[in-house]
């Protein structure tokens, strides 16, 4: 896709982002148990990106860990804080933890970094690095949010829950493997054993794929028909780009179905082509 040339400078805002801080003791051990990723990684100058998920190893969040002094901040979606909070306070029981808003702006900067928390995106560093701000704005010019959009749609990234049906959505199929964002030799963690069952005995049939569309995009959540087979279904979109989970039986036959009157062809990365080749074989 087009859309994957690299922003060189300048920052974009992301409103629908929003922080809160984990202190205490026992952080580390309270959320390692818990969350997909190693939060022993979370460093000065690199964050973790991480999921939350059901018993039955199914997505409610992502998000992402910085390291800060004694405590951890956690970048998630704006709209989903309280919810993000009130799951993890369910796990406290006798741990050592606290939970406190953080009042801080969330920025992706390409480019020179100045002040506030920062890391690189850890899913790709196509997508910049992430700068946590509590008042000031980055100094070079702000670059439009539905350019850093469609870039993260050419690169197969989901957006939170609005790629990712919370209760059912499976990490492999939305690419959390390929973004970092499971640690497959750590200990046990909510929703680890279907997690590592998918993926190594090669259960994944379907993945979030880039698609382009020749007419208007179909709405979140609907099933692709071509031929009169279900070969996806129709997640976030930007214009004539989007997201769909798409079926590698489908897309192993070929990239360009006519759906509904209109022409929607599979762009895939090269990271999903080359899974899409192993599954065939």
């Amino acid at each position: 896709m087009d859309q994957k040339a690299d922003i060189s400078t300048g920052f974009v805002r992301l409103p629908n982002r929003a922080v809160f801080r984990l202190s205490g003791p026992d952080r580390l051990t309270f959320l390692q148990g818990l969350v997909s990723n190693d939060v022993n990684d979370a460093a000065p100058g690199k964050a973790v990106y991480s999921c939350l998920l059901t018993p039955q190893g199914k997505f409610l969040h992502d998000f992402f860990l910085y390291a800060d002094g004694e405590s951890l901040l956690i970048e998630c979606e704006a709209d989903r804080r309280a919810d993000l909070m009130q799951k993890l306070r369910m796990y406290k029981l006798r741990s050592k933890v606290e939970f406190a808003e953080a009042e801080f702006s969330v920025f992706a900067v390409f480019g020179a970094v100045g002040a506030g928390i920062s890391a690189p995106d850890p899913r790709t560093p196509a997508l910049g690095t992430r700068v946590l701000l509590d008042a000031a704005t980055p100094d070079p010019a702000e670059v439009p949010y539905d350019t850093y959009d469609r870039m993260r749609i050419a690169y197969a990234v989901p957006d939170g829950s609005r790629d990712m049906e919370v209760g059912k959505a499976i990490l492999l199929e939305n690419n959390i493997d390929l973004l970092n964002g499971v640690a497959w030799d750590k200990g046990c963690y909510t929703g680890q054993e279907l997690t590592a069952r998918t993926k190594y005995r090669g259960l994944i049939k379907k993945r979030l794929m880039p698609v382009r569309l020749s007419g208007a995009a179909p709405e979140i959540g609907t099933p692709l028909m071509a031929g009169g087979s279900e070969i996806g279904e129709m997640r976030t979109h930007n214009g004539d780009i989007g997201l769909a989970l798409m079926r590698f039986e489908a897309v192993r036959k070929s990239l360009s179905f006519d759906i509904g009157g209109q022409t929607l062809t599979v762009e895939p990365t090269p990271e999903l082509a080359e899974i899409i080749a192993q599954a065939a074989a």
